[in-house]
């Protein structure tokens, strides 16, 4: 079985979809647009500049393979990336993260006010941790068609474990079928790093 991931002290493995030698990526509890995930180093550090080398080459390899992956899912014409380096910048959580979010020019939530997504990704990250503490799976969770169809709306609900599994489960399967991630190498005399791709993250 994989090492199970956290994100600081929370354990987020059953929301992975991506997972490389020293990165992951998961499903978000809360997202803005639809396919709004999140990019993370496995060691819980606060800061980009306490990644080593390997690890910020490994994290930013991840953020351009899964970007590449969540614009074609979700139909994106564009990225908006992001990472709140540290409190004063807005992090919640005392880890490292990037957020990728897919854009359209046309039906976006915020398709005829691009930059107000920017104010909207500050207020989810400052609900982040609020959300993960509240996150429970619950039999009375009202169901909808489409777990994928979510806004910006701020009454929204942060989703169900189960919502997320299930859509960390078609992302994954979405990978495997339909995008291939080159496997990222470094010189083997540097001895920096190798991952290797893992679609399967064994995660049950």
């Amino acid at each position: 079985m994989s090492t199970p991931l956290l994100f600081s002290t929370i354990e987020v493995t059953k929301q992975a979809f991506y997972r490389t030698a020293l990165s992951y990526a998961i499903v978000n509890l809360k997202p803005i647009v639809p396919g709004h995930v999140l990019v993370i180093p496995n060691r819980p550090v606060p800061r980009l500049t306490d990644l080593t080398t390997p690890e910020l080459t490994s994290l930013i390899a991840s953020v351009q393979n899964v970007g590449r992956a969540v614009e074609r899912a979700y139909g994106g014409d564009a990225l908006t990336v992001a990472c709140q380096d540290g409190k004063a910048a807005g992090q919640s959580i005392p880890h490292v993260h990037f957020h990728i979010l897919p854009r359209k020019f046309h039906g976006d939530y915020f398709s005829h006010r691009m930059d107000d997504i920017y104010p909207a990704l500050e207020r989810s990250e400052t609900d982040l941790p609020r959300d993960f503490e509240n996150l429970k799976v619950s039999s009375t969770t009202v169901q909808i068609d489409h777990p994928f169809k979510v806004d910006a709306d701020e009454d929204r609900l942060p989703r169900t474990l189960e919502d997320m599994e299930r859509e960390a489960t078609w992302l994954r399967g979405f990978l495997r079928e339909n995008v291939e991630i080159p496997t990222q190498c470094h010189d083997n005399a540097t001895r920096l790093w190798k991952v290797e791709t893992q679609f399967n993250c064994n995660i049950h």
